[in-house]
């Protein structure tokens, strides 16, 4: 078994939980503002934030909604959201974080797999929330902030809790985000406090932040690229983190200015901006040292552009929802262009052939992972874990990639078949099951389509029932009114036939030759 050790030794699970990680952080001056809300400038002081999550937390236990007990959170990047992720993880239960953006039935099917009983997000959502929770186990939805005939969080605020809910921190899970699979819907990852844990000590040790470094926080905390690596990481190393709800360029731009942010942690839609939008001569970003990408692989030109632009380094790393999600990053004295960067400390890797045979340094093949940040689990899917999980623990990433000789990994293409939109996940399974539902439609296939702003779109190849007068606009707007806005479907191709094996499978290659 040829293996590609870390060049950085081995680390372990610290056996504490993901909350008292993050109260390492807190600790020292309790006046220090440690988050606060990029629009309004709103401020929350370290101890401020750790009374409310100790209220919270004693609160939750005292009503039934701490051990064992799923709390689903739907809300944007805002200071409470730290609040009730560490008051439910201080309680000893499991947060399972939903994209605010769902639509009601993809909201219930995360309810119903996860199986929530409490429901917090905020008033713009409620609707949403409301009509989610039918038919699932939700018996309370609170809100953060105020709307008339709704619970707020307050209600949930008991005595202060001072010590952590005992947990088991290698097997309890902490946070269950769901990932989109090659078929069938969503998959709940479960992820342990160990995992959460060794994650922001591994990407501390490659990340080199400054004493005093501030995150711009716009990647979205329901996904674990923000959750781990802008809140977890920065309120646990002693930073803060200033949070937008959505992205917005402008205000991004002012927030880096303002706060003199030293490194930008993007995405590669975020990152192209960074290396050709006009706005960006308006604002002084002197102060930027490295812009970090991730989420999806970022083009080496895209890199130097952004280099050449803002005198700073422009680097990417590596992860997946599965891995906490951090196993590659680029560090200050040691990157390559177009490289992900060498290995976290702890993490091995493989290469690995179609036929299953490990291969040497600059050679293609599957990456394979093995570390304490790899997952538990897919929740209520031990064929999709036995599937992911093989061999004494490694992880088969579906990615296809080269390691060379120094242990530089670059990601050469995906052997999965997930399309990523903006870093978001988007399964052709799910939206073929959509389109298929659609009585005009006898057949469907979906492939992603290269884009320069979002990476791929969704793309559908078509075959209408006979005698069927349907057009490309018809189909949009069916999958618009399903699912989220960023799996609508960029363009409708009519076919006669989809190409399939013997077996029944969709051979999206010969979907993909006929792209122009």
């Amino acid at each position: 078994m040829a293996i590609f050790e870390s060049r950085y030794g081995e680390i372990e699970p610290r056996g504490i939980s993901i909350t008292e990680r993050v109260f390492e952080g807190l600790a020292g001056d309790p006046g220090r503002v440690v988050v606060s809300d990029g629009p309004t400038g709103r401020e929350m002081t370290a101890g401020a934030l750790k009374e409310g999550i100790q209220r919270l937390a004693g609160g939750l236990n005292a009503q039934g909604f701490g051990k064992g007990s799923v709390t689903a959170l739907m809300a944007p990047n805002l200071p409470e959201y730290c609040l009730v992720f560490h008051g439910v993880a201080y309680a000893g239960g499991t947060v399972t974080t939903i994209n605010p953006t769902y639509t009601a039935g993809e909201v219930r099917h995360q309810l119903i797999d996860a199986g929530a009983r409490l429901l917090v997000t905020i008033p713009a959502f409620l609707d949403t929330a409301r009509d989610a929770a039918e038919g699932t186990k939700v018996e309370r939805i609170v809100i953060i902030g105020q709307a008339e005939g709704a619970e707020p969080l307050n209600s949930l605020m008991g005595d202060v809790q001072t010590e952590q809910t005992p947990v088991d921190t290698a097997r309890d899970v902490v946070v269950l985000p769901y990932s989109s699979g090659t078929t069938g819907l969503p998959k709940g990852v479960m992820l342990s406090h160990d995992n959460l844990v060794v994650n922001v000590d591994q990407t501390l040790v490659a990340g080199g932040l400054a004493p005093d470094e501030v995150a711009i926080a716009f990647l979205p905390f329901f996904h674990i690229y923000g959750m781990t690596v802008q809140m977890n990481l920065y309120l646990g190393s002693g930073r803060s983190v200033v949070t937008m709800p959505r992205f917005d360029l402008e205000l991004f731009l002012q927030l880096v200015e303002k706060h003199k942010a030293r490194q930008l942690w993007v995405v590669p839609p975020v990152a192209l901006a960074l290396a050709k939008h006009p706005m960006i001569d308006q604002y002084d970003l002197t102060s930027v040292v490295r812009v970090f990408s991730g989420a999806a692989p970022l083009g080496a030109d895209t890199c130097t552009m952004i280099q050449n632009r803002l005198g700073c380094d422009a680097v990417q790393g590596y992860g997946m929802t599965e891995l906490s999600p951090v196993s590659h990053s680029s560090r200050f004295d040691a990157w390559k262009p177009g490289s992900s960067g060498p290995a976290l400390v702890g993490t091995r890797c493989r290469i690995v052939s179609e036929d299953g045979r490990d291969l040497g340094p600059n050679e293609e093949g599957e990456l394979w992972i093995k570390g304490p940040q790899v997952m538990l689990g897919y929740l209520n899917n031990p064929k999709a874990t036995e599937e992911t999980i093989v061999e004494d623990g490694w992880l088969r990433t579906g990615d296809l990639a080269v390691i060379d000789e120094e242990g530089f990994m670059f990601i050469r293409d995906r052997v999965k078949e997930l399309i990523k939109v903006k870093g978001f996940q988007v399964a052709p399974a799910e939206l073929e099951a959509v389109l298929n539902a659609h009585p005009g439609i006898m057949d469907a296939a979906v492939i992603g389509v290269p884009d320069e702003e979002a990476g791929e779109l969704p793309m559908a190849f078509i075959v209408p029932v006979a005698g069927v007068d349907l057009s490309e606009e018809d189909v949009k707007a069916h999958v618009a009114g399903q699912l989220a806005t960023y799996k609508k479907l960029s363009r409708v191709a009519f076919v006669d036939a989809i190409p399939k094996s013997a077996s029944g499978k969709i051979l999206r290659r010969l979907l993909r030759d006929q792209v122009v």
